[in-house]
């Protein structure tokens, strides 16, 4: 199949679909056009060598080569996004501009002194997560290696920072949640967002707690969607599902989520204490894969934190270490 049936325009703006694992399949990548025929690639997806071959075959069907890409441009650290990132660099030369948070959160999950991959499972078993699931975690965070695999030199762009790219002007809006310095690229004039996975208009993106990074991830967020939503958007190009016209309407409708999500928990929190673990199984159901249940984890543990801020709910360490929650008391 080639490329180009699995790529659309939109005012100089292509999108590629690149591979990635289930239940996603695919990342949106964006390549946006320059008036003198070099382009801006917009997170160029994770790495391996299928996804390496779909990138030959989608410059191909546009009439480009490796040596057309001005610059590549990344919207957060997650492997489906910065993945490719170090590889096109080294092949093209062109410099990766990220935000220097993101930067430094990709040295966290995915630097070579990184000891996530033990101090997560580490983490959730604190919180109730049985030993057999947290080896499954620890495993599963090995295979990332190879999907970012080399990491970028990087040109920071800071917030408010304005960008050109496709013949158009962008300024940089950073927000947090889904990924600490996560960057949205908004055009004025056309009212366009490369909005990456700060919204998404189909799924609510994954909003997680982890030890060493936002501590309130979830106020981060909701805080980041209040200042997106201001924003005059016709058309928005996400980093997963289709673009959409909706984009005020979603940043409304994912702050209402989160609040009904946080009812949920608080409702939950008054039948009795209990560890983030079972918390976890209780709003997402015990049939998670091993990927899935560690964003489900974490993200029970994001609304938690923000309960405990709203002093709705707090945390008690017992005398092994572990963890629980229950209904916040004076």
């Amino acid at each position: 199949m080639k490329r180009t049936e699995e790529m659309s325009m939109t005012e100089g703006i292509y999108r590629v679909k690149i591979s990635m694992s289930f239940p996603l399949r695919w990342v949106n990548s964006y390549v946006l056009s320059e008036p003198d025929g070099k382009i801006t690639i917009i997170d160029p997806g994770p790495r391996n060598s299928e996804t390496e071959q779909e990138w030959n075959e989608a410059l191909a069907d546009l009439g480009l080569t490796f040596g057309d890409i001005r610059q590549i441009v990344l919207t957060h650290h997650h492997p489906d996004h910065l993945g490719l990132s170090g590889w096109m660099q080294q092949v093209t030369g062109a410099p990766v501009r990220m935000s220097t948070r993101s930067r430094q959160e990709a040295d966290y999950m995915w630097g070579p002194d990184s000891r996530i991959n033990t101090i997560l499972p580490d983490y959730y078993g604190r919180h109730g997560m049985p030993e057999d699931k947290t080896e499954q975690i620890y495993e599963h965070m090995k295979t990332f290696t190879s999907q970012i695999t080399p990491l970028p030199n990087v040109i920071p762009v800071e917030d408010g920072e304005w960008l050109d790219m496709g013949g158009k002007r962008w300024v940089a809006v950073e927000t947090g949640g889904h990924a600490p310095g996560h960057l949205s690229f908004y055009a004025p004039e056309s009212m366009e967002i490369l909005c990456g996975d700060a919204v998404l208009p189909q799924i609510s993106p994954n909003i997680s707690l982890q030890p060493g990074s936002d501590p309130q991830p979830l106020l981060s967020y909701m805080e980041g969607l209040q200042r997106l939503g201001e924003l005059n958007v016709k058309q928005a190009y996400p980093g997963h599902r289709n673009p959409f016209s909706t984009f005020n309407e979603r940043t409304v409708q994912l702050l209402e989520h989160h609040e009904e999500r946080l009812q949920k928990l608080a409702d939950r929190m008054q039948e009795s204490p209990a560890n983030a673990y079972d918390i976890c199984l209780y709003m997402f159901g015990n049939r998670l894969g091993t990927h899935q249940l560690r964003f489900a984890m974490s993200e029970t543990l994001a609304h938690l934190q923000e309960l405990i801020r709203r002093e709705v709910v707090k945390q008690v360490q017992q005398s092994d270490g572990s963890l629980y929650f229950q209904i916040y008391t004076e």
